[in-house]
Parts: C-alpha cells; structure tokens; sequence
C-alpha cells in the first residue's frame, strides 16, 4: 500500500534549479533515508512532501487516512507553553485523558471525585497502553518535569520534546530531518531500537551513518538534481554509488567525444537539402545535454600546520567546578599526554560542556588547578555560532585573524584563496554571515578554529550541520592530526574511528576515564549487564568443565588495558602527597593526614599491580 506519491517535482530559488521532475513513493513499512551534500535540496524536498513549501512543478498525494509526523530540524512553539501542554494536544482525546491523569497523580490536592473521573475516561479510551508508551518515551528521552516552559528549554530538551510529541501521535508515516541532532548516545541508541523494533513507515534526513545503517532499508540519493534510489542499506548505498558514477563519467566521456562530430555536422549547410533531418537535430541536442554535465565535486580541503607541542600538554589536578549544590566536575585529575584521542562520553546535562569550558579557561574552577604547557596552543570548536559576527562578510571575518594562513608543508595561501578550499568560492566570501546556511556558518566556525594552528584541538559536537561528506574529510584530517584530541560527539562512528579513549560522565561530577572507543564501551557495559546476571554457580560450573582454565573475556581485556592508566593516576597523586610532605609543615595533624593518604595509596597501587600481573598471565 502507497502512503505518499510525489510526482515530477520541481523546485528552484534564485533561478538556479535544487531538482527537476523528481518522482518518489513511500509504501508501508519502507524505512527511507534520504542523502545527499549540503545545499542539494533535501530538507526542501522534506517540506514539499509534507506541506510546508509549494514546489513549482508536479503533484505530491498522501493517502486518505494516513496519518502523517514531521520532525523538523528547529521546531517551535509559543514560548509560555509547558512542557505538559505540548505533549498532550487537546486534538488528540487519548492524549488529553492521560495529560489530565498525569496531573492527577501528580498532584497532591487531586478530590476522589476528579480522580474517579479521569480512571473512567482512561477506561473507556482504552488509554492504559498509551499511558506505558507515554512513560516508556518521556523516560527514555529523558523528559521529567512537565511543568517546565518552553522559553526555559535548552535546544536539546527542545529536540527531545518534539520528538516526543511526534512519536505519541501515533501517525503511520513519520518524517524527520536530522533526528539525532542534539540527543545524547543513550536517547540515539533508544531512537534507533524503537524506529527498528516497530511496524514503522519512514523517510529520515540523517548524516549519523550507523544509525543510516542500522534503521534504513532503502536509500535515496539527492545528486545534483537528480533523485536516485538504492533497495539496501547504507553499506549497498556506497556501493552502488560509485558504480553509478563510474558508469555515468564513462556515458559523459563518450557524449563527449561523439558531440565533436555532430557539431561538425551541425555547423556544415547541407547544398543538397534546405533542412537537417530533424531526428537527428534532436539526438543532438539529448547528446548535448549528457556531454554538458558538470562531473567535478566541490571538496573541502583540510591541510593546516600545527603549533610545536612541547613534551607538558596539560595537566589537571583535583579539578572541581560546582553550580550551588550541583557537581558538575569532582576532585578530577589527570594527565594529557602526547597524541591522547579522547571521546567525552554521557547523558545531556551531566557537565561535558562545562568541563570543556574549564580546559579552555571560559570558566573558572570552584577548586583545584589546571596547568597548561608552555607550547600548547587550544582551538575550541563549540555548539554555538557566537564566536561569528553576523553583521560581517566572510572574508572579513578570516582576515581578522590572518591575512595569510600557514599550511602543513610551510606555505602559505591567502585569506580569500584558503576560503576557497573550504567551499566559500569567491561569490560568497563577501555574503554577510547572517545569510549563511547553518552548515555554512558551522564549517566557518571550523574554519576559524583550526588557521590559529592549534595544536590542542577539543571540538564540541562537530558533525551537527555536516553532510556525510564533510564529515569524511574532517575524519581523515583529524586521523592525520599528531596533537591532543578532546571530542564530544553523538556520532558513534565518528568515535569510533577517532578516539582511543573515553571519559565517561556518570553523574554528580564523577568522571570515569575508559580505555577503548564507543562501541568497546558498549560491549563492555553489556558484558558487565550479563556478568551481574549471571549466578555464581554457573562461572563456577563452567571453569571446572574446562580444567580450572577459562578464555579470558572483553571485560577482563578491558580491565587489563586500563589498569595501567589508573595505577599512573594513583603515583601522580602520591607524589603530590610526598613533595607536600617533604615541602613540611608546622600543623602536626596536616603532616599525619598526608602520610595516612600516602599509605593508603600504596595499598591500592600495590593491588592493583597485583591484580594487572594476575590478568597478564590470562591475557598473555
């Protein structure tokens, strides 16, 4: 059964054509994403098809009866609304009968009467399941006080709560436009299971490719006008893709060579005959057409020279940042050492951004102290767009920082050309930033960020507003980059290939570093999930089947690897304790206290040596 038909669509702005006669079907149960560059026309295909922009040309059908969500990428609503009043639409009865219930056992002056009342509207609406389904998605969205304004939401919760909306409606075709914008890992991964786990029909905008991978079944390419379709995954889309312009630069390599004679022919005037004979006057001008494809991609360039690092980077030491009561960052120390890759991993909220902002000095730690190296040199890439002055040209927001830019080899390019290779072709370097796209202003802003030759390079969530694309160049620029990587990202692949290590954030301040990537990191956890399930006597059974001996796991692995970064962390604390002890005092109490610290900290270095040599011999 068809839910949409869209029918030779055309769309242009500023006489410069996005598509032309474009056609497209979704069926039920079709999961479908649709790829392409920034500035292709994707997000406006979205909104043709779901009523929010008129084409030109052609005719889009929705099925009688189907209902149909739309997630945008900046939703909005009036900026008084609760958080309540936006979940439960009073269009939807089943929604208003639990929005009512939900206030009713939230509200301690709820009479009998009214409670009474709100149980048989929930009977009779059969709105029991829609109630679990409502706990299930504000839960695992993270979505607790539904009393909150709209105006007070961060664009995370913002993000969270339409999406929220839009899933509760229950419609039978859903379309979203970057959908794991602004959620952290754990929302990502819930998304991703319900949207595969449900008899769900889809049409997603995504640049997150394991999400592409792992969700959609067919894909849609939007490419230079044109709309191609690919029955496979993500994986197969590749795949075929480079077929495809294989085989279409071999077609335009031919047109080419085979229009030089038809223009020769069309040039000559026939003595014999007044006319040319038409068919051939029109194969012409078909030939023409394929000959004249324009085949070469605009592709961004990164190539930058990096600050000398010296052998300090930066060290942290019992690093506390605190909002009233709130922990966000507690008594944390550590180390950064040359060519550390380090993924910042945990729930939206929890201080990533804080403790970002920490290390670049934006703001001031309640207690502790960060000690920068001499020769280390940070550029901070940030969620927000500030750091732009909107009123600026472009090229005049590059040249304020240099006139010319040093590349990796040693020469230099000018302001305009460096631009150049980073997709602002001379036309657009002197367009006002404020009329910059949001991709535009986001590879701008890395722009920015990386001609100061950093050699400390933290970047907070950098894929948000890049297409796949870019996001490859940025990969392979940043697996080439031989300083320090701080990252924060809800990209798992993007993590994955990127980082070594993690820093995990598990709440109240508390840091936990991890040694492995994102998906180490889930493999472990789940490991860990299985190990506390299982009962003792079955490990028990299980190694006296095998002769004492047993396969050493991920778990184990993992525990092995990082006990050589805790041990470290536990010296580096030890000698602060002994260089204050050798240094002296003249308080009796402070002098034993430190020598107490000082033992207990050989217990436990001494441990877990003990439990590293243990491991070895499994391991090795």
């Amino acid at each position: 059964m068809n839910y949409l038909s869209a029918e030779s669509l055309s769309k242009s702005y500023n006489d410069r054509w996005l598509f032309k006669d474009i056609t497209l079907g979704i069926a039920q149960g079709e999961k479908i994403a649709l790829v392409g560059e920034n500035g292709t026309g994707k997000t406006t295909l979205i909104k043709i098809l779901t009523g929010q922009v008129k084409q030109d040309d052609g005719v889009v059908s929705l099925r009688d009866g189907i209902k149909l969500g739309y997630l945008t990428q900046q939703p909005q609503v009036a900026p008084q609304l609760t958080v309540k009043e936006i979940l439960f639409d009073d269009k939807n009865k089943i929604a208003k009968a639990v929005g009512e219930y939900e206030e009713c056992i939230h509200d301690p002056n709820t009479t009998p009467e009214r409670m009474q009342h709100v149980l048989e509207l929930m009977e009779e609406l059969n709105a029991w399941d829609y109630d679990a389904k409502v706990q299930e998605i504000t839960g695992k969205l993270g979505i607790t006080d539904l009393d909150q304004k709209f105006k007070e939401l961060s664009g995370g919760q913002k993000k969270r709560i339409f999406l929220a909306q839009m899933l509760l409606t229950e419609p039978d075709l859903i379309v979203m436009d970057e959908p794991t914008n602004h959620l952290d890992l754990e929302a990502i991964e819930w998304l991703e299971s319900y949207l595969s786990g449900q008899n769900i029909t889809l049409l997603m905008v995504t640049h997150d490719r394991y999400f592409l991978d792992n969700v959609s079944k067919s894909v849609l390419e939007l490419d230079r006008g044109k709309l191609y379709r690919y029955n496979g995954n993500y994986a197969y889309f590749l795949e075929k893709k480079s077929e495809r312009e294989e085989m279409l630069k071999t077609e335009v390599t031919k047109a080419r060579n085979l229009l030089k004679k038809e223009l020769e022919w069309m040039r000559k005037q026939p003595r014999a005959r007044g006319t040319k004979a038409k068919y051939r006057i029109e194969a012409f001008y078909e030939l023409k057409d394929v000959a004249s494809q324009n085949l070469k991609r605009d592709k961004l360039e990164l190539d930058i020279q990096e600050a000398r690092q010296g052998g300090k980077i930066m060290e942290l030491h019992h690093l506390t940042k605190s909002y009233g009561d709130r922990k966000m960052v507690d008594n944390f120390s550590y180390v950064f050492k040359k060519k550390d890759r380090i993924g910042i991993v945990g729930k939206n909220g929890i201080g990533k951004s804080t403790f970002l902002d920490l290390l670049t000095s934006k703001t001031k730690p309640t207690s502790g102290e960060m000690i920068p190296g001499i020769t280390t040199k940070i550029g901070y890439f940030t969620q927000e767009v500030e750091t732009l002055n909107p009123t600026h040209r472009v090229i005049e927001e590059i040249k304020e920082i240099a006139e010319y830019i040093t590349m990796s080899d040693g020469t230099q390019m000018s302001a305009s050309k460096f631009l150049d290779t980073f997709l602002f072709p001379p036309e657009k370097q002197y367009n006002y930033i404020e009329k910059l796209s949001g991709g535009e202003k986001k590879r701008l802003q890395l722009m920015k960020v990386l001609i100061t030759n950093p050699n400390f390079l933290i970047l907070d969530e950098p894929t948000n507003d890049f297409d796949i694309d870019t996001l490859n160049v940025l990969e392979d620029f940043l697996e080439k980059f031989t300083g320090c990587l701080l990252l924060v990202s809800h990209d798992r692949y993007f993590m994955d290939h990127l980082v070594d290590q993690l820093f995990i954030f598990e709440g109240d301040g508390k840091i936990k570093p991890f040694n492995g990537n994102y998906s180490d990191y889930r493999t472990w956890l789940e490991e860990k999930e299985e190990a506390e399930k299982a009962p003792a006597v079955t490990k028990k059974v299980t190694e006296e089947k095998s002769g004492g001996k047993k396969k050493v796991t991920f778990l184990e692995r993992n525990e092995f690897d990082q006990l050589p970064l805790e041990i470290e962390h536990l010296e580096l604390l030890k000698s602060e304790f002994e260089t204050l002890l050798n240094a002296g005092s003249t308080n009796h109490q402070q002098l034993a206290d430190w020598s107490t610290e000082i033992g207990k900290l050989n217990e436990q270095i001494e441990l877990k040596t003990l439990r590293w040599m243990e491991l070895g011999e499994l391991v090795n």
